[in-house]
């Protein structure tokens, strides 16, 4: 079992905590100015956008060192990009992203 992820994780758990939690501790939330909401509405998207970068453009050498890697999983991502902005779904978005990299991975493309 490879735990060397664990300590980021908790990390990353306990830095993003206080902005996943305001919204339950704070009432009155409504009456924040405008461009306070908008930095919280888009948290979320921003963790999930550079997750999803890191995971699909960092890959490892053979010595196991991490190199920029381009494959089939950028065009899932970009996919899921173009639906998130056209239909406004993320659920959608992420289906398509997944079927689009299964079904090239599946005809022998990445």
């Amino acid at each position: 079992m490879n735990v060397e992820l664990v300590g980021l994780a908790v990390a990353m758990a306990a830095v993003t905590y206080p902005s996943r939690a305001l919204p339950l501790l704070a009432p009155g939330l409504d009456r924040l100015p405008p461009r306070a909401l908008e930095y919280l509405r888009l948290v979320g998207p921003a963790v999930l956008a550079a997750l999803a970068a890191s995971a699909v453009l960092v890959g490892r050498d053979a010595a196991a060192r991490p190199t920029l890697t381009v494959g089939v999983e950028l065009l899932g991502v970009a996919a899921a990009m173009v639906m998130v902005r056209w239909r406004q779904n993320l659920l959608l978005a992420l289906v398509v992203a997944v079927g689009l990299v299964a079904v090239a991975r599946a005809i022998g493309i990445g």
